[in-house]
């Protein structure tokens, strides 16, 4: 039996919200694992914030949501929603996160999830744009900045735009293992999925703007093995190339060398883990920085802004 996604749609969506997770999970299908996809919405007429149309999206009361569906809200045009007609959907929404299905927001569709009360007392994020707005107008949310999606429970909420794309094919590798989601992902010609956990600013996502599958590969490696020593001849050895390609084809791909690149992730890394106060000899063993003065400059620099 095909799994089942349910796209739930308000009027002045925007397109690329909606469409890249649609692309995600039809093109699974055109990998051999087919899913059922479901348009719905409580009005009877719908446009996008673009002026396109939609046709054949069906009304809420004709799609009974089970446990096992994925529930995707697109984002809209917030300046346009019309809230008076909010109580038309509330109890759906509310009703499917309830009996435990996947219910997911792209980009500023954490508002919709937000007003139907889903994300009270819960992790969330949305464009980086509207996190403050989000936080100011929901207080009993905890929005969590610079993240490309969060999970809580079954709730899930994403950032801006493409990131509906890395939240589908997460809950596709969720289905049906890695393998499949890198097929898929290689399918549409995007890098397989960035990590919940990323920057929507950091350096792992603005060298990763190619379609090199090798290097891909190696920036996947060098990102999970921080904390070891990495050499050039492992990490080619990964790629099935030699360290000499290896070296030439990264720094063409992503215009930097593979050496800064590790340094700058790892930097990186150790940032983020000075701000959140874990000690440094910690973070420089987490982050395989073994220079104390390093680690001294950047915490310094962290602590002055």
């Amino acid at each position: 039996m095909e799994k089942r996604v349910i796209f739930f749609l308000l009027d002045h969506v925007h397109l690329m919200d909606l469409a890249g997770a649609v692309t995600v999970f039809y093109e699974a299908g055109c990998c051999g694992r087919p899913y059922e996809l479901r348009y719905v919405s409580p009005y009877p007429s719908i446009g996008s914030s673009a002026g396109l149309g939609f046709t054949k999206v069906e009304p809420l009361e004709a799609v009974v949501v089970q446990p096992e569906d994925i529930v995707i809200v697109a984002g809209i045009d917030l300046s346009k929603w019309d809230h008076t007609a909010d109580d038309q959907w509330l109890h759906w929404l509310q009703h499917a996160a309830a009996i435990g299905a996947t219910v997911c927001s792209v980009c500023t569709a954490a508002f919709v999830l937000a007003v139907a009360g889903l994300l009270n007392g819960r992790d969330c994020t949305t464009h980086w744009g509207y996190t403050k707005a989000l936080a100011q107008r929901f207080p009993r949310t905890n929005v969590i900045e610079n993240k490309l999606f969060v999970k809580s429970d079954n709730i899930y909420t994403s950032a801006g735009i493409s990131t509906g794309i890395d939240l589908a094919l997460y809950l596709v590798e969720a289905d049906y293992g890695p393998a499949f989601a890198y097929t898929v992902a290689k399918d549409m010609v995007v890098y397989i999925r960035r990590d919940g956990d990323a920057s929507q600013h950091s350096i792992h996502l603005q060298h990763r703007q190619h379609i090199s599958h090798q290097v891909h590969q190696v920036q996947d490696h060098i990102t999970r093995q921080l904390h070891t020593k990495l050499t050039i001849t492992e990490l080619a050895e990964l790629a099935h190339m030699s360290p000499r390609n290896l070296t030439r084809l990264f720094k063409t791909t992503t215009g930097m060398t593979i050496g800064d690149y590790i340094r700058h992730l790892r930097e990186e890394k150790a940032a983020q883990l000075l701000k959140e106060g874990h000690k440094l000899a910690w973070v420089g063993k987490t982050c395989g920085i073994g220079s104390s003065r390093q680690l001294s400059q950047l915490a310094r620099k962290w602590s002055n802004g």
